[in-house]
């Protein structure tokens, strides 16, 4: 280029750029070479001074720039038709944005000086213009139902599907939104409430089939009583919360802390940064950031906002939903850590030494501003040597000091040897209709692994600092295993040919010496799954008994205050010990603890049933229409009604009646977990290979019904598939009494197997 750009060119390429605003990258774009840059180095320097620039260490950021989830208030439309809206929050300098209304059908009419909660994005066209999208009207909270629709002569009437909510709700003409009769509609309430009469209803969403997959999640949410819908007063006081300002805090906004997180993610609680450390004394170690959203700011103890939070416990995630722990307007803007928005924060800072062990550490309560929301496949890409516009200048800053930390902390986790398992998670992907178009692997990244070893970090930190204050909290309890379950392992393990010691204290390590033997081998998956299955459930308490997974004597949980509430209590909790203000651990809060470590503890466990429903249901939906086909799997469970198989190629699993196994006896070995055939001897137990035939798949219950085509290799005959149980399935397995014969044979063979371990490696 061979002159200089003007103030309004150089402002429209960092707004359009926003992760590319180096002097540098200014430079590059407008090719400005030589002494040229010292007269582009003048003009940022004016539009500095004149406010429409902010300098963040070496880059230069827009600060006319709307969240990402904004208070708007609509003006109605414009000339050309379009709805409009204002901001209600602008904080810039220059003249207020433009923003115009993406409604969808489903959408409710919005009129002016309506005040809504949007999520907004950059304009394509010119000028400083946004589109939004609507989240929901602000001030209005109507009441909503699920249920079965049903056609009438003028309008029709709501069933709803919770067995609690046994009203019928009418709905008139003008309100179904085009629903047919059966179809399964999501509602909300049409005007006030009658005083006689059922309540009147307006169709919002229309579901279709009850059993489509659309429908799965909000059937389980409904089934599980996950409470889905927020009361008008919590929405109320949501709506009257304000951005925290800086007074009390330490002001870290010049901190170049970024996000990291999954690239459809709706919120950012978690914010981090690393440097090397420059004390002489520590040679080679690092320094880490953690900052997390200050909730505890927001959702004051007693009030309806920490009531309903608490109530629920934790968020729920569904393929196609999140059941979130707090409104929008908390969760998805004013606690959310978006990109070039000051924010509320209590961070730690960590000092680790060049093996990764901490040294010390210390928590603040700041403001912050984060440089960069990034994904985790962004950041691994630009770590292999791919980096894009937005991680390219955050490489010798951000990106390599965070990996350099990381690589220091992976040679500690080798040390501690927390549990190590290898458990391929599978993802359900939906399309835009609600139906699973795959199922796949979760690809496990480094930078997904950096990410959680800074949580557990900044975790331990917080419980040790509230140890050493003698402060009330709410550990993450897990437990060793038992020794039944421990017994039950070892079995497994010796039957595929490999040893876990008895006699002697369990560590994690034993396990991954165990883990580490069937890598890559035919019963990898089976020891994995064995394993796991061996392990207590984690839970929280205000007593502190260890954490045996990740092999640490203290744990608490304080990097997610926006989706559980024990973070919020320990975050609660360092407010009071640091005499940070007066939103801490109330006296009641104390006095309570240990309720609200069981209730948060149960709704947990609600949630993770529910999303294992879902999933179960989604898959079923699937292999719906794969009936007949051929898949290759693994025996995960033996049941004296039938086997259990785990299929690869969608983690799905399904029974296999015992039914079809054949026409003999088969004799249930609960101690070895096994059934054994009274005239073939053929024993099945778990971890075997097999090739299934699906029989039936249905997605209102996810159930999945198989049939073993062959086991091991080796093809296995066929009884009954159809016209009900047999009759040793109906009286329950080994009820059922076989010939005396049969009972003899069975037996020796029984003894014979128990006097010899049967071992196999692949």
């Amino acid at each position: 280029m061979s002159k200089l750009p003007s103030k309004a060119e150089i402002l429209a390429w960092i707004s359009d750029h926003p992760t590319q605003t180096a002097k540098r990258d200014i430079a590059k774009a407008f090719g400005i070479k030589g002494a040229a840059r010292i007269d582009l180095k003048r003009i940022l320097k004016e539009l500095e001074a004149e406010g429409h620039l902010e300098k963040r260490q070496k880059t230069y950021r827009d600060p006319d720039r709307l969240p990402p989830v904004s208070v708007l208030q609509i003006l109605g439309p414009d000339s050309n038709g379009d709805l409009t809206a204002k901001p209600l929050e602008w904080q810039g300098e220059g003249p207020e944005p433009k923003i115009f209304m993406a409604l969808r059908a489903s959408d409710p009419a919005l009129g002016e000086g309506d005040r809504i909660l949007a999520r907004v994005s950059l304009g394509e066209g010119e000028g400083n213009t946004y589109d939004a999208k609507l989240i929901r009207r602000i001030g209005t909270n109507p009441h909503k139902v699920l249920g079965v629709f049903r056609k009438g002569a003028e309008g029709g009437r709501i069933l709803p599907i919770d067995k609690g909510l046994g009203t019928e709700w009418s709905v008139a003409a003008d309100a179904t939104h085009g629903a047919k009769d059966g179809e399964l509609v999501e509602a909300e309430q049409a005007g006030p409430k009658a005083r006689m009469g059922l309540p009147r209803a307006r169709i919002v969403n229309r579901l279709g089939d009850p059993s489509a997959p659309k429908a799965v999640s909000l059937i389980a949410i409904h089934q599980h009583g996950i409470p889905d819908d927020f009361p008008d007063e919590v929405i109320a006081e949501a709506d009257a919360m304000k951005p925290a300002g800086l007074k009390g805090r330490t002001d870290m906004r010049d901190m170049p802390l970024v996000t990291i997180d999954p690239w459809d993610a709706r919120d950012h609680d978690d914010a981090c940064w690393a440097h090397a450390d420059d004390d002489p004394k520590n040679e080679g170690g690092h320094i880490v950031w953690v900052a997390i959203a200050d909730v505890a700011h927001y959702v004051r103890p007693s009030t309806a906002l920490d009531r309903e939070a608490r109530k629920r416990g934790n968020s729920s995630y569904f393929p196609d939903r999140v059941v979130p722990m707090l409104p929008d307007r908390l969760s998805g803007d004013l606690c959310s850590l978006h990109e070039g928005v000051p924010r509320a924060c209590i961070a730690v800072r960590m000092q680790l030494d060049a093996d990764g062990n901490k040294i010390s550490h210390r928590f603040e309560r700041g403001l912050m501003q984060s440089v960069a929301s990034l994904n985790y496949e962004e950041v691994q890409a630009a770590v292999d040597g791919k980096p894009n516009e937005k991680t390219a200048p955050l490489m010798d800053l951000v990106i390599a000091p965070l990996y350099a930390a990381y690589d220091a902390l992976t040679r500690a986790r080798g040390r501690r040897q927390p549990l190590d398992l290898d458990l391929p998670e599978r993802k359900v992907e939906l399309d835009d209709a609600g139906k699973v178009a795959s199922v796949n692997f979760r690809e496990r990244l480094d930078a997904h692994r950096l990410i959680e070893e800074l949580m557990v970090l900044a975790n331990v930190a917080a419980a040790e600092t509230l140890i050493a204050k003698k402060s009330p909290l709410l550990f993450r309890v897990h437990e060793e295993p038992s020794t039944d379950k421990l017994d039950a392992l070892r079995e497994v393990a010796q039957a595929a040919g490999f040893n876990l010691a008895k006699g002697q204290v369990l560590k994690t390590a034993h396990l991954n010496a165990l883990l580490k033997a069937a890598e890559d081998t035919e019963s990898d998956e089976l020891i994995n799954i064995s394993t796991l299955r061996s392990m207590q459930q984690a839970y929280y308490s205000p007593q502190n008994f260890g954490h045996f997974g990740l092999a640490l004597q203290s744990y608490a949980h304080f990097t997610s205050p926006i989706r559980r509430y024990s973070d919020l209590i320990v975050h609660r909790a360092l407010i009071s010990s640091h005499g940070w203000g007066k939103d801490g651990l109330s006296p009641a809060g104390i006095e309570s603890l240990d309720d609200t470590a069981t209730h948060i503890s149960s709704t947990e466990r609600r949630s993770m049933v529910a999303e294992r429903d879902t999933n179960d249901r989604y898959l079923a939906a699937f292999l719906s229409e794969r009936l007949g086909g051929e898949f290759t799997g693994r025996i995960s469970g033996i049941a004296k009604f039938g086997v259990f198989v785990k299929m690869d190629e969608t983690g799905a699993d399904g029974l296999v009646p015992i039914r079809s196994l054949g026409n003999e006896y088969f004799h249930f070995d609960r101690d070895n977990n096994s059934l054994m055939g009274a005239d073939t001897g053929r024993i099945i137990t778990i971890g075997q290979r097999v090739t299934v035939k699906l029989i039936d798949a249905l997605p209102v219950t996810g159930g999945v019904e198989l049939q073993i085509l062959t086991l091991d290799g080796e093809d296995v005959p066929h009884g009954p598939t159809g016209g009900g149980f047999s009759r040793q399935a109906r009286r329950g397995g080994n009820s059922g009494k076989p010939a005396k014969r049969k009972a003899v044979k069975a037996k020796r063979k029984a003894d014979k197997v128990k006097r010899k371990v049967h071992r196999k490696r692949s």
